[in-house]
């Protein structure tokens, strides 16, 4: 018989949170929480893990992390990794972010944004506080409009479920072309352009990456209705800041609901923004809490340590990065 399989998680579980990772790993490993490890075993358990689970590699000195050359699967909870500095793992190791796992409540966000872009609800609820009452300005519906979603993994999905449920049509690119029944079409990245000059709302929610950089330009955004309402859930970098505050100014009807920033405490230690954004009526903005409802914490968890039990068992592990993007 086989020696039992071990996934090390680095962070610590409570009781609740260690019976939902055994419920998802079913018996495949057993699982090992590092702070539990006393420090003198620290760099044993390390390197007889055959999976590791980790919000990030920062508290790992770089011998440490030399010690996963064997490990089947770098798994982080979180959907995007780009602020971590993946060039410092080993390079023969699979790694893989949490695609879609806090997808739920990251579209329930997306259908908040637009509702409120749609009815004017931010600038509203300013006028009626300074005393204007503007009963007979005109606002928007969804339904019957389209819904362009950048990036049709776990997030889209979960989008295109609500807004096909307030009636709209839903169009979508993706790196990989995708064909299911919630889509009236589909096309790849490079098709962004047919997508974008339709969309009465956009929703952003693909992965940071050397390919998604500047995916949102002057050119882009010209190429959008006057009235359309773009929103941005996934990495700040992907819009031209600059562009989209231009583009902002330019055209009142335009909405930009922003939940991802362009500087931000955790990848970078602080907020920041280089154009006042939240000064312009036509913006709705929100500190990058997507994803951050009560249920979604143990959800994710069990989707993060289901992609380890798939590695450990010798399956192809879901959302795994290219060689390419380790390297931002």
């Amino acid at each position: 018989m086989s020696e039992k399989k071990s996934l090390l998680v680095a962070f610590p579980l409570d009781d609740a949170a260690k019976a939902t990772a055994r419920a998802a790993l079913d018996g495949a490993a057993d699982l090992i929480c590092l702070p539990e490890i006393a420090p003198a075993d620290r760099a044993t358990a390390i390197a007889a893990a055959d999976a590791l689970l980790a919000w990030n590699i920062k508290d790992f000195t770089p011998a440490e992390l030399a010690l996963l050359g064997n490990t089947r699967l770098i798994q982080f909870m979180t959907a995007g990794v780009d602020f971590i500095p993946l060039s410092t793992l080993p390079a023969n190791v699979p790694i893989a972010g949490n695609g879609g796992a806090y997808a739920e409540p990251m579209a329930e966000h997306a259908l908040a944004m637009a509702m409120a872009a749609a009815k004017r609800i931010v600038r509203a609820h300013q006028e009626v506080a300074r005393g204007e009452f503007h009963q007979h300005r005109r606002n928007r519906m969804l339904a019957g409009g389209i819904c362009g979603i950048v990036g049709y993994g776990g997030i889209g999905v979960a989008t295109a479920w609500l807004m096909r449920a307030v009636g709209m049509k839903i169009h979508a690119v993706n790196r990989t072309p995708r064909i299911d029944d919630l889509l009236d079409w589909s096309g790849t990245q490079f098709q962004i352009d047919i997508m974008l000059a339709v969309a009465d709302v956009l929703v952003i929610a693909v992965p940071l990456t050397k390919a998604t950089h500047g995916l949102i330009g002057a050119r882009e955004l010209n190429l959008m209705k006057p009235d359309a309402t773009l929103i941005n859930l996934a990495r700040g970098e992907i819009v031209d800041e600059a562009a989209l505050f231009a583009h902002l100014q330019a055209h009142p009807d335009f909405h930009a609901c922003i939940d991802a920033w362009w500087v931000e405490p955790v990848r970078h230690g602080e907020f920041r923004m280089d154009h006042p954004f939240t000064d312009l009526p036509n913006v709705v903005a929100s500190p990058h809490n997507s994803s951050s409802a009560g249920q979604s914490g143990s959800r994710a968890l069990h989707r993060a340590v289901e992609n380890c039990r798939r590695a450990l068992q010798g399956e192809a592990p879901l959302y795994q990065v290219r060689d390419e993007d380790r390297y931002l």
